[in-house]
């Protein structure tokens, strides 16, 4: 998977439990309604998530997403790796910020 693509599930991940519909995480996330809808299947397809249809709802259309104990370490592990991403950004940035302090010196 592409850092793009695991940032975007990890983004879904971090914000199923409160979810009000796919398509305001859509908007939160920058990116259509059918990308999301897509996304939250695969993770449904995978055991990350669960969908339930909202109890006393007279829309049975609404849904409510859970995070599965698969699901809960899968954004463990996506969270680690984002966080070991940008450190070595910030270890790159702090670098190439020192060069140029080491080349104005000069």
């Amino acid at each position: 998977m592409s850092n793009d693509s695991d940032e975007t599930t990890l983004n879904v991940l971090r914000k199923a439990d409160s979810l009000e519909n796919q398509r305001q995480l859509a908007k939160e996330l920058g990116i259509s309604v059918g990308k999301t809808n897509y996304i939250i299947r695969e993770l449904v397809k995978k055991g990350l998530l669960k969908m339930e249809h909202f109890v006393h709802n007279e829309n049975k259309h609404k849904y409510r997403y859970l995070l599965t104990t698969k699901g809960a370490m899968e954004k463990l592990r996506l969270t680690e790796q984002f966080v070991r991403r940008k450190k070595r950004e910030y270890e790159e940035l702090v670098r190439e910020l020192d060069a140029m302090k080491r080349s104005a010196g000069d």
